[in-house]
């Protein structure tokens, strides 16, 4: 085995359409339902991965510090697992950035595991198929395993480590934009992982959610065949509300929606009223992002900003591109 000097990979956040929400196997990230998603071009994480024989544990970066908290952790349990595959016991230099927020339910985790995933894997010399880097993925976490791949990809929950992976799904004439309402950067109050548990464990509408979930995904595969966008837009903000609701049944309530993001959700209603097709989603944060087709997009962030003002910010994103690695050597 030959370990490279470094690499770096960049990945994009992916959001999803039709929601995963809560784990049956924490320890391997295998979940409850299946999911489908869109990777966007916005916010993307660049992770560069540098093992070092003098290393005596993981040196994790992050936006130019150096960490040891629990995201470094993480991030060092991660790189055990590729470390393992192919029988390394060289630690790495591991330097990450992000260009969006970070923990603020605008899909970070997923860049940024899909990123390390990539990166980790090139410079220690572990060769695997996209299906494969999927997987790999999903250990760190379980949305990353979408963002290795671009465009709409859905997420199989499969039975098992193997079956449990992401892959690419086509949409008939389809161009559709993200136009996200960010009105709030910093980090959310309860993690999506407490969170998960706590709504699997105690919220009474959970089996509800449960019985739901497959049908919206299988027919949102169908609109997306069919190149119905009126179809998913109502599939997308259908799910995402009842991923809340489930939320709100919870003990104590997990609410992460806020005002602002209420009134958000009044104004793309009312943008459908005026004739402009646009559909809400919201993941475990209080930012809404606001699916609507390519030529609507500047319509709809124009409408976020009047309506916002100071408050947050709008970003405009379209499909965007899977994991790649664009530098496999150097210092």
């Amino acid at each position: 085995m030959t370990l490279l000097p470094c690499a770096t990979a960049i990945a994009y956040p992916n959001i999803a359409l039709i929601k995963y929400w809560g784990k049956r196997d924490e320890a391997l990230i295998l979940p409850m339902t299946g999911s489908l998603s869109l990777t966007l071009d916005v916010h993307a994480t660049t992770t560069t991965v540098s093992p070092d024989a003098r290393l005596s544990a993981d040196a994790v970066e992050f936006n130019g510090t150096l960490i040891d908290d629990a995201a470094a952790r993480k991030v060092a349990v991660f790189l055990d697992l590729v470390r393992q595959r192919v029988g390394s016991r060289v630690f790495a230099r591991v330097r990450t950035r992000n260009d969006g927020p970070t923990a603020a339910g605008l899909a970070s985790s997923a860049s940024g595991f899909a990123a390390l995933a990539a990166a980790a894997a090139h410079a220690y010399a572990l060769e695997l198929t996209p299906r494969e880097l999927s997987r790999l993925a999903r250990r760190g976490s379980g949305s990353a395993s979408r963002s290795v791949f671009g465009g709409f990809a859905i997420w199989h929950a499969g039975q098992d480590d193997a079956s449990s992976f992401a892959e690419p799904v086509q949409a008939a004439s389809l161009d559709v934009a993200m136009v996200m309402a960010v009105i709030q950067a910093g980090q959310k109050a309860i993690s999506s992982r407490v969170a998960m548990r706590r709504t699997v464990e105690t919220s009474p509408f959970y089996p509800g959610w449960l019985h739901q979930n497959p049908l919206d995904l299988e027919a949102m595969q169908q609109a997306l065949a069919a190149g119905d966008f009126t179809r998913m837009g109502e599939l997308t903000e259908a799910n995402a509300l009842r991923m809340h609701a489930t939320m709100l049944g919870a003990m104590p309530p997990v609410r992460y929606l806020a005002p602002d993001s209420l009134r958000i959700l009044d104004e793309v209603a009312a943008l459908r009223q005026r004739g402009v097709p646009a559909y809400a989603t919201m993941d475990a944060g209080p930012n809404v992002k606001v699916l609507c087709q390519r030529h609507d997009a500047l319509a709809v962030a124009d409408a976020l900003r009047a309506l916002l003002g100071d408050v947050g910010r709008v970003v405009v994103a379209h499909a965007g591109p899977g994991v790649r690695v664009c530098e496999a050597e150097g210092s």
